[in-house]
C-alpha cells in the first residue's frame, strides 16, 4: 500500500510540474517521425490506434509529455521496455530517467471517443445513402491530439505516416503520399499514407466518404487530385476552375517549387470554416460547391488559392507562436488575391484592397485597431492588415526585391518555425532598405494606416474613378445625370456601374428611369444584379425590363427579382412562379426554397400542392441535411409560423451542433419562438425526448 501512494504521489508531481509554465518540451526532446495505425469505427464514433515516436533526447529529463485529449492509453513501451506513465483528460506522462541520446522509441495503443476534432457525419442514421455519411478532421486549434496522440505545440515538427482501417466501400484521404489501400477483410480497407518532411501536429487530417476525383497536372509535373460525390460530379469544373492556373501561378510568383508530395482537395457537409490547409489535403466547405451560373456571384477560386498558398505559408514555415499569426494568414490571404488579379484583373485586385480598407478603417476609427502581432487579434486583422502590410511593403520595396525576400525567406526556415522578425530581415537584406519605419506603421502600431492605403489606391485609374463618382453621392439628380450616364457607358465598368445604379435609390423620375433603363441594357451581369437589389418600386415603364432578370445568369439576381416582381404585382404572381419552377440556385436552395414559400402563401397557385410543397421546405430541415439548408428553411419556416415537430426538433437539435454560426442562428432562432405560447408549450413536451445536453439546453431557456 506504502509503495502504491509513493508511486501515486510520483505521478501526480509530475503532472503538476509538466502543468507548470517554464521551457518548451521542445529543448528536451525532438520527434522526428510518428507512424500510426488507426481504426476508424465511424458508426460508434470512437477509433483505436497505435502509436510509435521516434525523438531525440536533447537534456537530460524525468519526463515526457504527449498530448491526448480523453483518451485511454495501453502498452506503453520506451525503447522495448515498459514504462511508467500516467494520463488525464490532457494527454499521457511518461515517466522516466531520459539522458541525451538519439533516436529513441516510445510505442502505445489507445483509444478515443473524440467530441471534436474528428466528426461523423450522419453515420446515426442507418438508413442515408452512403455518400451523405463522412468522417473527417479539423485540427487547428489544437485539435489533432483528440483523435491521434500527438503535439498540441506547432513548434514540435515530426513526419508523420499514417495507417487507416476504414470501411471498405469508402474514399479515404490523408496526408502524403498514397502507398496502398488493400482490404483486409470482406468489410475494411486498409489505408497506408507516407509523409517524407516533418509537420506540426495540427495539419494532421483524415477525411473518408463516397468520393470520386479528377487528376490534373501542374505545369512541373506536380498531381492535383479534385474530389467530389458522384452526384455532384456536373459541380466539379465549376467548382474547382482555374485550379491549375492558381497552381502554376503560385509557384512562378513564390519562386519555391511546391514544397509536399502532392496534393489535394475534398469537399465536406458542415465543415466549420470555408476551407482547412491540411499538408497536402486542403479538406473545405461543400457550400463552395457550385455551377457555371453561381460561379459568377460565388465561387471558390479565393478560398481554392488562400489553401494552396498556405502549403508554403504556415505549412512549410510555420509560426512560432500566435503572436506572429499574420505570417500564415496575411500571407495567404495577399497571394490568393494575388492569384485573383492573374484570373479575374486588375481591377478586381484593387477592388479586394479598397473593401478591405474601408473595413479596417472603420474598425481602426472606432478604436478598435489592432497590431498585426496581437495574438488575440481578429481575422480582419490576421487576413486583410496582414495582405495589406505586404501589398504596401512590396511597393516600398520594389517587385523584384520583394520576390526575392520572400524566397530565401521560404528557404531559410523550410520546416522550421519563424518570428516576424525573421521574415523582416529577409526583405531588408534583399531590398538593402531599413524597414524600421514599416515595421512601425504596419506591424507594430494598432491604428490603420488609411493615407497611406488612399495613395497606394489612387495608382489604380480604376479606383480614382471609382472614388470620384462616389463623391456624387449627396448631389441632387439633375446635378450628377451626366455623371451618372456617362458611368453607364459601354463597355461598363463592373464596380462603376454598380455605384451609378446604388446612386440612383430612391429616385422616381423620368430622369431615373432612363438611366434604368441604360442600366438594364448594358447587359452586365453585375449592374443588373444591382438594379435588382436596388429598385425599390418597379415603374410600369420598367416592368418588362425587370421581368427580364428572372433570365439572367446570376441566382442572387433571380432571386431579388422574383421576390419583387411577386410582390409588386399580384395579379402575374402565377406567372412567375411558373416561369422558375425548375431552378434550384445556390447549394443552399436559395431560389427553390423562396419559391416554395411564395407558392404556399399566393393561394391562387397550385393550391392542390400546398402539402407536398410544405413536406419539401419542412424536409430541408433534417438533421442529416447540410446547415446551410436547415439554416435557409428555418428562416422560411419562422417568417410562415409553420413549424412542425420534425423541423422543431430539428432547430432544437441545431442548438447543440459543432459548427458555431448555425448552433448560435438556432438558439437565437429558438429563443424567438419559445415567446410564442403555442411554440413553448410545444417545445417543452419534445424535450422529453431530446438528448441530456439538448434536455438541460431547452429547460434552461424555458424556465430561465
Amino acid at each position: 500500500m506504502r509503495k502504491n501512494l509513493a508511486i501515486l504521489f510520483s505521478f501526480c508531481s509530475v503532472i503538476i510540474k509538466a502543468q507548470e509554465k517554464g521551457p518548451s518540451q521542445t529543448e528536451f526532446f525532438d520527434f522526428t517521425n510518428v507512424s500510426a495505425q488507426i481504426e476508424i469505427l465511424p458508426s460508434e464514433k470512437r477509433l483505436n490506434g497505435s502509436v510509435d515516436f521516434i525523438f531525440d533526447i536533447l537534456a537530460q529529463q524525468d519526463t515526457l509529455f504527449i498530448d491526448g485529449k480523453k483518451m485511454n492509453f495501453t502498452d506503453v513501451f520506451l525503447n522495448g521496455d515498459e514504462v511508467e506513465y500516467s494520463s488525464d483528460d490532457k494527454g499521457i506522462y511518461i515517466i522516466s530517467h531520459f539522458l541525451p541520446s538519439p533516436d529513441n522509441k516510445l510505442e502505445l495503443k489507445y483509444s478515443a471517443k473524440p467530441g471534436s476534432g474528428m466528426y461523423f457525419i450522419n453515420w446515426q442514421f442507418s438508413d442515408l445513402d452512403k455518400s451523405e455519411k463522412q468522417v473527417w478532421t479539423q485540427g487547428q486549434g489544437k485539435y489533432t491530439s483528440t483523435w491521434l496522440p500527438s503535439f498540441d505545440d506547432m513548434n514540435e515538427k515530426a513526419e508523420f505516416d499514417l495507417s487507416f482501417a476504414f470501411p471498405a466501400e469508402f474514399e479515404l484521404v490523408s496526408n502524403g503520399r498514397l502507398l496502398s489501400n488493400d482490404k483486409i477483410n470482406d468489410s475494411t480497407r486498409l489505408w497506408k499514407f507516407d509523409m517524407e518532411q516533418p509537420m506540426s501536429s495540427y495539419l494532421v487530417a483524415v477525411a473518408a466518404g463516397e468520393f470520386d476525383f479528377n487528376e490534373v497536372t501542374s505545369s512541373t509535373g506536380d498531381k492535383i487530385h479534385l474530389y467530389y460525390k458522384p452526384e455532384d460530379e456536373h459541380l466539379a469544373e465549376p467548382t474547382y476552375r482555374h485550379t491549375e492556373e492558381i497552381f502554376d501561378f503560385l509557384e512562378r510568383e513564390i519562386g519555391v517549387e511546391y514544397p509536399w508530395q502532392n496534393y489535394r482537395q475534398l469537399p465536406v457537409q458542415d465543415f466549420l470554416y470555408g476551407g482547412m490547409e491540411n499538408i497536402g489535403t486542403t479538406i473545405f466547405s461543400e457550400s463552395f460547391l457550385t455551377d457555371s451560373v453561381g460561379f459568377k456571384d460565388r465561387n471558390y477560386v479565393n478560398v481554392n488559392a488562400h489553401e494552396l498558398a498556405h502549403q508554403w505559408f504556415g505549412n512549410l514555415v510555420t509560426e512560432k507562436s500566435a503572436k506572429h499569426h499574420w505570417l500564415h494568414e496575411g500571407f495567404a490571404t495577399y497571394y490568393a488575391l494575388l492569384a485573383e488579379r492573374e484570373i479575374f484583373g486588375e481591377d478586381y485586385y484593387y477592388w479586394k484592397l479598397y473593401e478591405t480598407a474601408e473595413k479596417l478603417k472603420e474598425l481602426s476609427d472606432s478604436g478598435k485597431g489592432e497590431s498585426l502581432l496581437n495574438p488575440k487579434a481578429n481575422s480582419l486583422t490576421f487576413y486583410q492588415k496582414g495582405a495589406w502590410a505586404l501589398h504596401i511593403l512590396r511597393e516600398l520595396v520594389g517587385h523584384e526585391a520583394f520576390r526575392e525576400g520572400v524566397k530565401n525567406y521560404l528557404e531559410l526556415y523550410k520546416y522550421k518555425n519563424v518570428e516576424t522578425d525573421n521574415f523582416l530581415a529577409e526583405i531588408e537584406s534583399a531590398s538593402g532598405q531599413d524597414l524600421t519605419q514599416f515595421k512601425e506603421d504596419w506591424i507594430l502600431q494598432s491604428a490603420f494606416k488609411a493615407g497611406q492605403s488612399l495613395e497606394s489606391l489612387k495608382k489604380s485609374e480604376f479606383i480614382t474613378n471609382y472614388l470620384d463618382l462616389a463623391a456624387l453621392r449627396e448631389m441632387t439628380l439633375d446635378q450628377k445625370y451626366e455623371n451618372l450616364e456617362k458611368a453607364l457607358d459601354f463597355p461598363v465598368n463592373d464596380y462603376i456601374g454598380q455605384e451609378a445604379v446604388h446612386q440612383l435609390v430612391g429616385e422616381q423620375s423620368p430622369n431615373s428611369n432612363l438611366l434604368y433603363k441604360k442600366a438594364f441594357e448594358t447587359n452586365n451581369v453585375f449592374v443588373r444584379q444591382a438594379v435588382a437589389m436596388t429598385m425599390q418600386q418597379i415603374p410600369t415603364e420598367l416592368k418588362k425590363d425587370f421581368e427580364s432578370l428572372l433570365m439572367d445568369d446570376s441566382y442572387l439576381t433571380i432571386e431579388a427579382a422574383l421576390y419583387k416582381l411577386w410582390e409588386q404585382f399580384p395579379d402575374e404572381r402565377s406567372k412567375y412562379l411558373d416561369q422558375t419552377r425548375e431552378l434550384t440556385g445556390f447549394y443552399n436552395r436559395n431560389i427553390r426554397m423562396l419559391w416554395l414559400t411564395l407558392s404556399l402563401v399566393t393561394p391562387e397557385f397550385e393550391a392542390d400542392l400546398n402539402q407536398k410543397y410544405y413536406d419539401e421546405l419542412a424536409g430541408y430541415t433534417d438533421v442529416s441535411r447540410p446547415f446551410q439548408l436547415r439554416e435557409n428553411a428555418f428562416g422560411y419556416l419562422f417568417q410562415l409560423g409553420a413549424f412542425n415537430e420534425i423541423s422543431l426538433k430539428s432547430l432544437i437539435k441545431g442548438t447543440q451542433h459543432h459548427t458555431y454560426s448555425f448552433r448560435n442562428y438556432c438558439r437565437q432562432l429558438l429563443s424567438e419562438l419559445i415567446k410564442n405560447e403555442e411554440y413553448r408549450q410545444e417545445i417543452l413536451d419534445l424535450s422529453a425526448n431530446m438528448d441530456q445536453e439538448e434536455t438541460a439546453y431547452l429547460r434552461s431557456k424555458i424556465t430561465g
